[in-house]
């Protein structure tokens, strides 16, 4: 068969080489690197910029309490400051207005006290009994509303002045459970959880013993199966300090 050369198609231009692309790519891909390396080391100032997380529970508490130790220690150092600079004011209405926070130190909780009281330790099971027992293990630990519950038939029964694991109760503390242990005033502390109360002894012990709920939690520790811990002490002379944390309050106002 003939073919009219005319007729013919031209022949089709060589293919640009496939690596064409890549000699022109290769260099800008290593130039936005290396912009990005040089970036991350301004951003990180040295530091590493996807820092590991906390692994244990242990490590996040051991860092929280060393925060709210230095955050409390900067606030005292302030607070003696301003009460450094006051005492200089001559004012005759500033002298009447110290005097008057002065009579307001002691039933706020902020001087240390003295006197006979009680205390009561309540704690967790023992762990063998934990391991073996067909109870819910929410009735072998002690939680937040039981400490509370003490803590409130305490004053029920007049007390001058309260403590959980030393540190002194005030209007603003809060109490908060923290996993298998209780958050006082931002800090944590274990069981088991001692709570004390200057006042009368007779009127403590009768009102401790008195509150329905506190009644329940003995109940439970008389349990084999459960055997939280309960113990109480009357004492003729416990020392208390003065409350140390933070006296700021913070509060909500409405949008307007």
């Amino acid at each position: 068969m003939s073919h009219d050369p005319e007729s013919s198609p031209a022949p089709a231009a060589p293919a640009a080489p496939r690596h064409g692309a890549w000699r022109l790519g290769t260099p800008l891909v290593a130039l936005a690197c290396g912009a990005l390396f040089i970036t991350s080391f301004a951003n990180s100032d040295g530091t590493d910029l996807r820092p590991g997380r906390y692994t244990d529970l242990s490590s996040l508490v051991a860092a929280e309490n060393r925060e709210y130790e230095q955050l409390e220690a900067r606030v005292q150092e302030l607070t003696a400051g301003v009460e450094r600079l006051a005492g200089r004011v001559g004012d005759p209405e500033v002298r009447r207005l110290q005097e008057r926070v002065s009579q307001m130190r002691q039933p706020a909780g902020l001087t240390p006290v003295s006197g006979p009281g009680l205390s009561v330790t309540l704690s967790d099971a023992p762990e063998e009994v934990i391991n073996s027992s067909s109870q819910d293990i929410e009735l072998m630990i002690v939680h937040q509303q039981d400490i509370q519950a003490v803590v409130n038939a305490m004053w029920a029964g007049g007390a001058e002045a309260v403590t959980i694991q030393g540190q002194r109760i005030v209007t603003t503390t809060g109490i908060k459970c923290e996993g298998n242990s209780v958050m006082l005033g931002g800090a944590v502390y274990p069981q088991p959880y001692r709570i004390a109360a200057i006042g009368n002894p007779a009127a403590l012990e009768a009102a401790v013993l008195q509150d329905d709920y506190v009644a329940g939690f003995r109940r439970d520790a008389s349990l084999p199966d459960v055997s939280v811990g309960f113990e109480m002490t009357t004492h003729e002379e416990l020392d208390m300090p003065a409350y140390d944390g933070l006296t700021g309050l913070t509060y909500a106002e409405p949008v307007r």
